[in-house]
């Protein structure tokens, strides 16, 4: 009898296991908004790289997925004369500007998407 209620509930934690297998491969692991549609990405109206002459490189802390990545650049792209895109991989963002920023006013946008800034450099 112990041994036909262990096979069961060996077989139910199997099965669970595989299903959230499943579920990562079709959705992926995001760490936040996992089960949710992702954001829609905002575009900057102005796509013409030349009208932004500062640029400023962010080192972002807590970005973990994609829809992380998607968050910060909403936030930032949402702003009139900004253009920013965010890189997973270098835990960066990369912010285009058409006017002089303060690395504060930066901060406080990523602060208020959700993440910390540990460093701004601005070329």
């Amino acid at each position: 009898m112990g041994t036909i209620f262990t096979t069961v509930f060996l077989l139910v934690i199997i099965i669970f296991a595989v299903k959230s297998v499943i579920h990562r491969i079709r959705h992926g692991s995001a760490c936040c908004g996992e089960r949710d549609a992702p954001e829609k990405k905002i575009q900057p109206a102005d796509k013409n790289k030349s009208h932004y002459p500062y640029k400023y490189i962010l080192t972002v802390d807590g970005m973990h997925c994609s829809n992380c990545t998607r968050r910060v650049e909403n936030t930032l792209n949402s702003i009139e004369g900004l253009w920013a895109t965010a890189s997973l991989e270098k835990k960066s963002v990369t912010v285009l500007s058409k006017t002089e920023l303060e690395a504060a006013d930066l901060e406080n946008e990523v602060r208020e998407a959700g993440y910390t800034v540990l460093a701004v450099t601005s070329n």
